[in-house]
């Protein structure tokens, strides 16, 4: 236990001496530090997930949200990031994918333009691809907020300008992730975005002491193999999950209203609560935990035509409850 303890502490030192581009935005009561986009020093170089707004610290009262949950960082490991990331999908694909010839090109928003390997079969969401092009990043800091800007152009005739600004809402312990997506291309743009929303409260087990909430009645696809169950409208742990164990499914019960967009996350042992909302109506909703950290993931839908844009925010209010 001593080893593995020491492997991890040693890991996270790594991770923090390596001295990724970061900046760091307050509001007076919420502080969050963010990794930035960088194709050459940048701390995530993986193919799934949109690079900008890696947050791996919030802190609030004395409470922190994100971090590590993970055990070896490595840039180009797929899932090694933090905070509310988010994934684009395009049929469980991605964009120009089936198009492309093996050794042709297709492209990842929020990432860029990636190569398809010669032995490719159907795209696989879990594997790092080689960038081609990591296309064109602007970041723009504030004392309160960073906007990231992400423009690419694809001859298959897909393009776009991707704005996302992570921004703290003045006088409140508030995050908000502001989209949006033009289609500067000449090809429609079919797609799913959800946002994993990897929180490490207070890195606390995942067990009876953390509660995940729904406006809705909940309704897991999959069986919760005795480590978890619904009660009413909330997920409980019945132990603390160990190493290897998870509790994953996808959820229905939601209807096609933007209010079902609204989901809380509660660490009654350290005292420690977020809420999670949305602007958009949920079209799929998978929930997903280990003993780190649990995670419901909210999908909306996207299609823009060419030369429209499409927007959308997430809201993040944080706040405290008695501690057990």
């Amino acid at each position: 236990m001593l080893k593995g303890l020491f492997l991890l502490l040693s890991s996270a030192l790594l991770f923090q001496a390596a001295e990724y581009p970061e900046a760091e935005i307050s509001n007076g009561q919420v502080v969050a530090k963010l990794h930035l986009p960088d194709p050459e020093r940048g701390s995530y170089h993986g193919t799934r997930f949109d690079w900008s707004g890696i947050i791996y610290s919030l802190q609030y009262k004395g409470h922190e949200y994100f971090g590590r949950w993970y055990e070896r960082h490595d840039p180009k490991i797929h899932d090694a990031i933090t905070g509310p990331v988010e994934e684009f999908l395009t049929e469980n694909g991605s964009l120009a994918y089936d198009q492309a010839a093996p050794g042709g090109t297709f492209l990842r928003i929020g990432v860029g333009i990636l190569r398809k390997p010669a032995d490719a079969g159907a795209y696989q969401r879990f594997r790092t691809y080689d960038i081609v092009n990591p296309a064109k990043w602007t970041v723009n800091p504030q004392r309160d907020q960073i906007e990231f800007i992400h423009e690419l152009k694809h001859d298959s005739g897909y393009a776009y300008r991707y704005r996302k600004t992570v921004r703290l809402t003045p006088g409140k312990a508030q995050l908000v992730l502001e989209h949006g997506l033009k289609n500067t291309g000449r090809q429609p743009i079919d797609t799913m975005v959800y946002n994993h929303n990897f929180f490490v409260i207070d890195s606390e087990v995942v067990g009876p002491d953390v509660s995940v909430q729904f406006p809705f009645d909940p309704k897991p696809v999959s069986d919760l193999k005795g480590l978890a169950e619904v009660r009413g409208r909330e997920i409980v742990y019945l132990k603390d999950l160990e190493k290897g164990q998870s509790v994953q499914s996808e959820m229905g019960g939601f209807s096609d209203a933007s209010k079902d967009y609204d989901l809380r996350i509660e660490n009654r042992k350290s005292g420690a609560g977020v809420r999670i909302s949305g602007d958009q109506p949920i079209k799929k909703l998978i929930f997903w935990s280990i003993r780190t950290v649990a995670c419901p993931e909210p999908y909306i839908s996207i299609h823009i035509e060419p030369g429209e844009e499409r927007k959308w925010q997430i809201t993040y209010d944080f706040y405290t409850l008695p501690s057990r």
